[in-house]
């Protein structure tokens, strides 16, 4: 499983912090989780249901809602309504720069999210809810300490799980405004409901409305002794197995991957598209196997170093082995050597000591750390022998690239 941080921009513009979990291979499909109220895209049952789903060669999208986690914004400024947005935002990332979902899932309140959201994202085939309220209403009781307080002053500092939030009117409003039964008739969406019969927070009787209210295919799986939160390891577990398990129906088999001739002469390196993406590169270089790929912010899988990460790596393992043999000619006392590279671009005036005076030019900042009993002069010459690399050389020199066609 390969796993990736970034950022994009909620309903209202605040960036949410996202993690997108993909299998080694190309994913079959795409899902969007919701995570529960007041949680995070990091909790226990979305950990592991993520990982589960990825093992099954599907890839997984969680965020955290606008003010929660590590997402920018204010929870006391959003709602059920902003969530849904959130979904929705959510959603046309993952269209833009990879592919829409095709399964929805959501825990608990995010639940009820997705079957708001699911009629609004049309790429959508599949949805199941854990644990969700049939309407967001239900959060109402969760309050009723607190209800005087905040109907008098507009806002109450509230203890949800061991924190404190604070809840405004406009929330309960929302929350009270809301009606799923429409959503739920109209989802033409297959629909997995996935309930605990002794959730203490949100009633098995939600189910049964949520189930009842849904038009085929539709399908109930019991979760029997799990608790609200599917805490438990082997919970989590049942809960992606059987996910995945319905989901086959109705997900994209994995599309086969074209074949390119991987044979050539000796000193040729290869590179061809691997179609699991729109970056994604296989590469045949000395008869090894690598890969090569952009980030997910940038349209990519992350299924490999980018080409900049490459020639980087490049430039790097050939200064490394030039500084070993120049230190074991001479049987100094090297142990290891370390070298790490950046790549940027800076303005040309800025540059002191560049031909380029207009534009910008590239910077590849290298540090060498030389381990063992090396005196200053040994390391001295072994920071000019690293200049001496023929990467180096050739990056310095002028190149000339000719392409032709095949």
């Amino acid at each position: 499983m390969r796993s990736e941080k970034f950022e994009f921009p909620g309903h209202s513009g605040e960036a949410l912090a996202a993690r997108l979990d993909q299998p080694d291979t190309a994913p079959r499909a795409y899902v969007l989780f919701a995570h529960c109220f007041t949680c995070s895209k990091d909790n226990v049952a979305a950990s592991r249901i993520a990982r589960a789903l990825t093992d099954a060669g599907i890839a997984v999208l969680r965020f955290d809602f606008t003010g929660l986690g590590h997402s920018e914004g204010e929870f006391a400024n959003t709602n059920f309504s902003s969530n849904v947005d959130d979904l929705i935002a959510a959603a046309d990332h993952m269209r833009e720069t990879l592919s829409a979902p095709d399964l929805m899932i959501g825990h608990s309140l995010g639940g009820a999210a997705v079957l708001a959201a699911a009629g609004r994202i049309d790429e959508v085939t599949a949805v199941v809810t854990i644990g969700a309220p049939a309407d967001p209403g239900h959060l109402a009781h969760m309050f009723v300490n607190d209800a005087p307080e905040i109907e008098a002053k507009g806002e109450a500092v509230v203890s949800l799980a061991g924190r404190e939030f604070t809840i405004r009117k406009q929330f309960l409003d929302d929350i009270a405004s809301q009606t799923l039964e429409d959503c739920v008739k109209g989802l033409s969406r297959a629909l997995l409901v996935m309930h605990s019969p002794i959730d203490n927070v949100v009633g098995i009787e939600n189910a049964s409305r949520i189930f009842g209210a849904a038009k085929h295919p539709k399908s109930f799986i019991s979760l029997d002794d799990a608790d609200h939160l599917v805490s438990k390891e082997a919970d989590a577990a049942y809960v992606a197995r059987a996910i995945t398990g319905w989901a086959s129906r109705y997900l994209p088999e994995a599309a086969a991957v074209p074949e390119f001739d991987p044979s050539g002469i000796e000193g040729e390196v290869i590179v061809g598209e691997t179609l699991e993406n729109p970056f994604s590169q296989s590469i045949i270089a000395g008869g090894h196997a690598l890969r090569a790929d952009e980030p997910a912010s940038m349209g990519g899988g992350n299924t490999g170093p980018s080409p900049y990460d490459l020639l980087l790596s490049g430039l790097g393992a050939c200064t490394s082995m030039t500084v070993r043999m120049y230190a074991n000619r001479k049987k100094w006392p090297l142990e290891r050597v370390v070298v790490r590279l950046r790549h940027t671009k800076i303005h040309a005036e800025d540059c002191s000591d560049c031909e380029t005076k207009a534009g910008k030019i590239d910077v590849i900042e290298r540090t060498l750390e030389l381990s063992g009993d090396l005196d200053d002069e040994q390391r001295a010459r072994l920071l000019e022998i690293a200049d001496k690399c023929p990467v180096h050389r050739t990056l310095e020199s002028e190149v000339k690239v000719e392409t032709s066609l095949a």
